[in-house]
């Protein structure tokens, strides 16, 4: 370390242990000058200071912004869920389930494309829509499933069950369906969008899990 460093930050520490140096030396303030961070032009230390407490206004404002804006999502999300469980609860007749999940995950919470097969249910569900045969590779992509995907759809065989085939599905969520703590899956809701950002990879599953347990819940009613 060099002379020149030693010397600053010496001088460092001795203004951090000895506040009241400028309270002694009050002059020095208007006469020390610094350049301006934005600009080329010299300014005071006391302007310095308020440029600096300014700056951190600035950030913590941004912050807290950020921290408003994620409040209210979680607060608008949260409201959507509630209001889709209450349509599962209320549903007195189990056959009308399926739509109910899928209907729902379109209109209240805005889900572009909404597909679901389930396998497993018992005979008398049998002739339902979402009992359709499903592809062998699908049931052990599900079973393997530890939590939802989110992300590009890469030719995955399930996108094939969403509006027009999945063609213009760009991003996708996979939603394993369960009965409680079985780790086979009975069944696979499918969430597409055009938009690549909608079902991002590495973006928080904590609400599509929340998703996936509920509407697991509910159709628990239609499987063997």
């Amino acid at each position: 370390m060099s002379d020149t460093a030693i010397d600053t930050d010496a001088v460092a520490r001795y203004l951090r242990d000895h506040p009241e140096f400028f309270d002694q030396h009050a002059d020095l303030l208007g006469t020390i000058t610094l350049p301006h961070p934005h600009g080329g032009r010299a300014i005071s230390l006391q302007e310095r200071q308020v440029e600096v407490l300014r700056e951190r206004h600035r950030t913590l404002e941004l912050k807290l912004a950020e921290l408003i804006r994620i409040g209210e999502e979680n607060d608008a999300i949260g409201s959507k869920l509630q209001k889709w469980t209450r349509q599962l609860l209320l549903a007195g007749d189990a056959g009308r389930l399926p739509d109910i999940v899928v209907d729902g995950l379109g209109t209240i919470f805005s889900v572009p494309q909404v597909a679901m097969r389930l396998w497993g249910l018992r005979d008398e569900w049998a002739n339902l829509e979402c009992a359709q045969p499903v592809p062998v590779d699908v049931i052990t992509l599900a079973n393997s499933m530890p939590q939802p995907f989110c992300g590009p759809n890469s030719d995955f065989q399930a996108a094939t069950w969403l509006p027009e085939g999945g063609r213009d599905t760009r991003s996708i969520a996979l939603l394993p369906l369960r009965k409680g703590v079985d780790p086979k899956a009975f069944g696979l809701l499918v969430l597409g969008s055009a938009d690549a950002d909608r079902f991002r990879s590495g973006m928080g599953t904590a609400y599509l899990e929340r998703i996936a347990e509920m509407a697991s819940a509910a159709l628990s009613r239609l499987a063997d």
